[in-house]
């Protein structure tokens, strides 16, 4: 059965908008939610969708981190070249990574950092997310057991070197956190794997601005937008919105 891969998606709201990343292995499914509340709120928001995400595992390592960054630029000159001159960006888990490394390199009006693994010193961890992926994604595609095993083996013989480059570009994110102007809001699942959860307040104490604060969500693991606290993750980053000074030039 051939699946259908989630898309970019754009909401027409107000003249704020909003950037809204999505994670590594996972798509704008995992922040429809979110962007389709902040469209409610007046807000307008684009979510790209990175180049081989959604699609089959194989697919997904045919590209690399500087592939979904440049997916991640283009977004951002979408809005631009749309007439939005003033841009929020929010992100999840590697789009919080990405998040943040706009906000080093771009004019923002606020950054949302939510569970981003910026303490990570290994790709440790990487492939399994990959291979969770693979096995729920070829069980969809409706192939039998022995085809599932068959296919995950010759997927843990194949080159993985886009996720040595994304560990590169965390370390690169990390390194110019003070490079960060614009108020922040760090989000963090307490139920989360402890690379995230030391992450949180590291980002939190390396970015020096008067605007920032860190919220803990008790019942919460990793992707806290579709979490047992999704809607409160939703109240809280459009009160951050709400309550930032967007009419201060970038």
């Amino acid at each position: 059965m051939k699946l259908v891969a989630p898309k970019s998606f754009t909401l027409e709201g107000g003249n704020k908008a909003v950037l809204l990343l999505h994670g590594f292995t996972g798509s704008t499914k995992d922040v429809k939610r979110l962007g389709t509340y902040l469209q409610k709120q007046g807000y307008t928001v684009h979510a790209p969708m990175y180049k081989g995400h959604g699609g089959t595992p194989e697919e997904l390592l045919e590209t690399g981190p500087e592939d979904w960054w440049n997916d991640v630029v283009a977004g951002y000159n979408y809005l631009k070249d749309s007439g939005y001159e003033d841009i929020a960006v929010v992100g999840i888990s590697l789009g919080a990574v990405f998040s943040l490394r706009v906000g080093e390199e771009f004019p923002v009006k606020g950054v949302v950092s939510m569970c981003a693994p910026i303490k990570r010193d290994s790709t440790d961890g990487l492939f399994d997310r990959l291979y969770d992926y693979a096995k729920i994604y070829k069980s969809f595609e409706g192939k039998t057991r022995d085809e599932i095993i068959a296919e995950l083996e010759t997927l843990k013989a194949t080159p993985k070197g886009s996720l040595n480059d994304i560990q590169k570009i965390t370390e690169e994110t990390c390194e110019d956190l003070h490079e960060i102007k614009a108020p922040i809001l760090v989000m963090q699942g307490s139920l989360d794997a402890p690379i995230y959860q030391q992450s949180a307040p590291f980002i939190y104490n390396s970015i020096d601005v008067h605007d920032k604060n860190i919220i803990w969500y008790k019942e919460s693991g990793h992707i806290i937008t579709t979490g047992k606290e999704r809607d409160k993750v939703c109240e809280d980053v459009r009160y951050f919105l709400d309550h930032i000074d967007w009419s201060i030039a970038n």
